[in-house]
């Protein structure tokens, strides 16, 4: 599902227009964008949970050269997801 039809279809279900929706979606993922830049998390009740972690510095090998190379330390996000999610990802 790419962009557009994921507004299509929120905008159907909610009742409001795409471009209401678009705007709404665009509002909440700045947002969101906002606290990750802070290092804060993110929970959303009966979805899961967005955070910030930190990546360590590593060394990693070329395996056709074996050249060792320094990965430097870097932010990720992470997700969460409550129990119920996992257990219908893992039955399916």
């Amino acid at each position: 599902m790419n962009n557009k039809e994921f507004i299509a279809d929120l905008a159907q279900r909610a009742g409001y227009t795409q471009a209401d929706t678009q705007k709404m979606v665009t509002e909440v993922i700045d947002s969101m964008g906002s606290q990750f830049a802070e290092g804060d998390s993110v929970q959303i009740s009966n979805y899961g949970t967005f955070e910030v972690k930190k990546r360590l510095e590593r060394i990693v090998v070329n395996p056709s050269t074996q050249q060792r190379m320094l990965v430097p330390p870097k932010l990720i996000l992470n997700f969460r997801p409550v129990a119920y999610i996992k257990e219908a990802l893992k039955d399916s």
